[in-house]
């Protein structure tokens, strides 16, 4: 297990992540993050693309789990509901703790597993700390936040390092 804050390559989006390839590595489980990396901050509905690569990866025998650090009652769980996948709020990423949780739900191992997310400091870090594959994605959208603009740059040498260590 590393504290490592470099991602396993970088995505554009979630979709662009394939199943099939994820299969041939022998994952069988995708944590995923929610705001920002399967819909933007206030979604609560499942765009066709998301529910589309679900089902493709349940297609390739890997399940979808929704590992989110919102604090916004019941937001984690209702997009969860309508995605027809398991979730875990409150995860408290970056600490290990919430990913070998969720693993241990799913009955699989830190070799079985990836992560998607959109940030350095929670996502990648945290499954980097759990010993699990992280794969970083492009945030949907900064807009309406400038703590973000500020973060996402303060990231930009891990994601320029991550871009050259593509998992897939």
């Amino acid at each position: 297990m590393s504290l490592s804050p470099i991602p396993r390559g970088v995505y554009p989006s979630v979709t662009d992540i394939s199943p099939k390839l994820l299969a041939e590595k022998g994952i069988r489980l995708v944590l995923a993050d929610l705001d920002n990396t399967l819909v933007p901050y206030k979604v609560t509905q499942p765009p066709r693309e998301v529910v589309a690569w679900k089902e493709a990866l349940e297609a390739q025998g890997i399940r979808l789990f929704l590992l989110s650090n919102s604090r916004k009652p019941g937001r984690a769980q209702h997009f969860a509901e309508q995605l027809g996948i398991p979730y875990q709020g409150h995860s408290r990423k970056p600490s290990k703790a919430g990913y070998l949780r969720a693993m241990e739900r799913m009955g699989v191992t830190p070799e079985q597993t990836v992560m998607v997310g959109d940030q350095i400091f929670t996502d990648t870090l945290g499954a980097n700390n759990a010993g699990v594959t992280p794969l970083l994605v492009q945030p949907i959208r900064l807009a309406g936040n400038p703590g973000r603009y500020i973060r996402y740059a303060v990231e930009t040498p891990f994601r320029l390092l991550g871009r050259g260590r593509a998992f897939l």
